[in-house]
């Protein structure tokens, strides 16, 4: 796994906290949309709401601690590549695996296909990290 305090350059930054509920996902997709856009991001933007949809979606359904909320960062690597990041109070990191079968259960496996890198991290002062970065456009 890469180190996730290595420096890298970035063209663009953005970040926002949301309550643990299920209305944040909907909201931190429209954002994603709006800010991608506004920065004429080279990626795919679909499957980086989808992506943002998922990780935000595993932060309100199993990151939920009271008095806490999620954060989502978004930030352009010099390289192009869209790296995305949703932080929450739990410090268990998530399990990617095969899904079989039901409603629920294929969020990090379709992540993980739509992204390039998949990984987390401890945050030194609460919870953990989970990040996928999504290569640019062609």
């Amino acid at each position: 796994m890469p180190n996730p305090h290595t420096p890298a350059l970035l063209t663009h930054d953005w970040s926002m906290g949301y309550p643990m509920t299920l209305r944040s996902v909907r909201l931190a997709r429209l954002h994603t949309r709006r800010r991608l856009t506004m920065w004429n991001w080279a990626g795919d933007l679909d499957d980086a709401v989808l992506v943002t949809s998922e990780l935000v979606a595993n932060a309100v359904l199993h990151g939920r601690v009271v008095g806490h909320e999620l954060w989502l960062r978004q930030a352009v690597l010099e390289d192009g590549r869209l790296s995305i990041e949703v932080s929450d109070p739990v410090r268990a990191f998530p399990e990617v695996k095969e899904w079989a079968g039901g409603e629920t259960g294929r969020g990090l496996v379709v992540v993980s296909r739509v992204a390039g890198e998949l990984d987390w991290f401890l945050r030194a002062e609460v919870g953990k990290t989970v990040r996928a970065r999504l290569a640019a456009g062609t």
